[in-house]
């Protein structure tokens, strides 16, 4: 039977360092998961909170109040924060069709740089799953020289032959598992992330109606 101790003393430096490394990729990517999801929860209570907040505000046509409210400062972790912030502050300055264009414009911006935040660490899950099977692959080749090795040398029985094979399905079976891992927490958070970028948009479409609902008003209300 494989002795995965006696294994892990006889294999080789090189296949030792890639073992590690395989396993570091692996925290690394529960780590990433660990702190995605504390982010993201905190991120939609907090956004969802500063939805109901500022909506009568909206309700008021009162944009200077909306404003006052997504900057406080129990809404920072909120993804809305930022685009609200953004638009507010253009249609404030401005409060016509040129100021609704800059509002959009720095909607837009705002949206670039959250869906960056969002996907804080995507890089590391996504190295994770696409290179670990190679990395294990690597592991696996040394594994079937060291085989090799000890059959040159005269140690053809199954006894002698055990630890490099057990070596290289070690490595192997990490590989695969890590990168498993890392694919599926990769497209776990990538769709959660979809659905949250798909309500900033909701939302700043939203906003973008509401600052024409305004700009018309106060065209009506000037006309009388």
């Amino acid at each position: 039977m494989f002795d995965i101790a006696e294994i892990w003393n006889h294999s080789s430096f090189e296949a030792k360092i890639i073992i590690v490394t395989m396993l570091l990729m692996g925290l690394a990517s529960i780590f990433v998961a660990i702190e995605r999801t504390i982010a993201l929860v905190r991120a939609r209570g907090a956004s969802r909170a500063l939805a109901g907040s500022i909506g009568q505000h909206f309700a008021d046509g009162n944009a200077e109040a909306a404003l006052k409210v997504a900057e406080d400062e129990q809404y920072k972790s909120a993804y809305l924060a930022n685009t609200l912030k953004a638009g507010l502050k253009e249609f404030i300055d401005r409060p016509n069709r040129h100021g609704i264009d800059a509002a959009e414009r720095a909607m837009q911006r705002a949206h670039i740089d959250e869906d960056a935040s969002l996907r804080r660490g995507f890089g590391i899950l996504a190295t994770t799953g696409a290179t670990c099977p190679f990395v294990g692959l690597v592991g696996t080749i040394l594994g079937i020289i060291g085989a090799f090795q000890t059959m040159s040398e005269g140690g053809g029985d199954l006894d002698k032959l055990l630890l490099p094979i057990g070596e290289a399905l070690i490595a192997t079976a990490i590989g695969i598992t890590v990168a498993i891992i890392g694919v599926w927490l990769f497209n776990l958070f990538n769709g959660l992330v979809a659905g949250i970028v798909k309500d900033i948009t909701t939302s700043e479409l939203e906003l973008m109606d509401w600052f024409e609902k305004q700009v018309l008003d106060s065209a009506e209300s000037a006309a009388k």
